[in-house]
């Protein structure tokens, strides 16, 4: 029989997981660290303080970080102001997330070496000149070697490290205290060519800054459904990356999560059809008026109505074509999904209007 304690432990780690990444679009760089970290720790807290077995949590534990790190790229376009660090922040993002997919199909380790995830530790390197700099001063020079530095010296020997050599570092060290010395001159090595690449940056602001600045006015945070979108056409860019981007995702869920008997074309088609549903219910909203007053408010209704289109897909078209899934598993990953969706629709306007005013100045 479960221990009650192990339980309260074991699902105040899922909600720190599932609650912490929500911070992310307003205080960028604790709320990724905080993440980075508490993903680093996780089991261990299981191990040290209760008797759970772990198999069954290694497909939720992949699964909430991919829903962290989708939070951090969507939270990029709520709040970066340099759009060409934000595109090649973009491009690693889908890179990693191709990668992720591909791994979990051919389970073929190199390829997590090929595509690493360099876009996590670019986020955490902007947020970082974001301290102390506006981060509009980084110049496509300071961008591509910030992203060529982390790529070659931080990720390959991580990802070599972890998922080719398969080594625990604690152990190592354990077993060769020397080691410590390369960990420590790796790290001498990051700090140097960070300040290289930022030493000719223009003089540091006065204080620091840890929240996400405000949107400005001329923006403007679009919490309606509202008039300019329903006057866009149905089928464009948005709806595009947004299919894109669910179907990367529910590929890599239906990879790792138990008891999911479905191919990968349902899975998308599943996807497809519950984001252009999701599309079509936000333009019929939208022409009668309804605004959303939070963000909360938005996630409920869109949950509910998911749950309903995912209820009528699992028990009515897909076991037409002999795919299963399990109900409690699919609500856990339609709960992540519809969020990240939730965050898609709210930000991509911000980004939008963003580039356009870019644009015309």
């Amino acid at each position: 029989m479960v221990d009650t304690v192990d339980m309260l432990i074991f699902w105040a780690v899922v909600l720190a997981r599932f609650f912490i990444p929500l911070a992310i679009p307003r205080y960028p760089l604790p709320g990724v660290i905080a993440a980075l970290v508490l993903d680093g720790i996780d089991q261990t807290i299981f191990q040290q303080f209760t008797a759970l077995p772990l198999e069954g949590y290694q497909g939720y534990d992949k699964a909430l970080d991919i829903y962290y790190l989708a939070i951090t790229y969507l939270s990029t376009m709520r709040n970066w102001n340099n759009l060409f660090a934000f595109e090649i922040n973009r491009f690693l993002f889908y890179y990693r997330l191709v990668g992720v997919v591909l791994f979990e199909l051919l389970q073929v380790r190199t390829l997590l070496l090929v595509f690493p995830n360099t876009f996590e530790y670019f986020f955490i390197f902007y947020e970082l000149v974001r301290v102390k700099w506006n981060p509009i001063q980084l110049t496509r020079k300071h961008v591509i070697a910030a992203v060529a530095f982390i790529w070659i010296f931080i990720k390959i020997p991580q990802e070599y490290w972890i998922h080719i050599a398969q080594l625990d570092t604690t152990d190592m060290i354990r077993a060769n205290p020397w080691t410590i010395l390369i960990l420590v001159g790796w790290a001498a090595i990051v700090i140097l060519g960070v300040w290289l690449i930022l030493r000719k940056m223009p003089a540091p602001q006065k204080g620091f800054s840890i929240a996400a600045d405000p949107i400005p006015n001329d923006i403007g945070m679009i919490y309606t459904i509202g008039n300019e979108k329903s006057s866009k056409h149905f089928f464009n860019s948005e709806l595009v990356e947004k299919i894109f981007l669910v179907s990367l995702i529910t590929i890599i869920f239906s990879q790792i999560l138990p008891e999911v008997r479905a191919t990968n074309y349902q899975l998308a088609i599943g996807v497809s059809f519950v984001i252009i549903l999701n599309t079509v219910l936000s333009h019929w909203l939208a022409r009668r008026g309804t605004s959303w007053r939070s963000i909360l408010q938005e996630f409920i209704f869109m949950s509910v109505a998911n749950f309903g289109i995912v209820l009528i897909y699992v028990f009515y078209l897909m076991s037409r074509y002999g795919g299963s899934v399990n109900l409690e598993t699919t609500l856990f990953f339609i709960l992540l999904l519809t969020l990240n969706v939730v965050l898609y629709d709210r930000y991509r306007p911000i980004y939008v209007k963003r580039r356009k005013k870019t644009t015309e100045d």
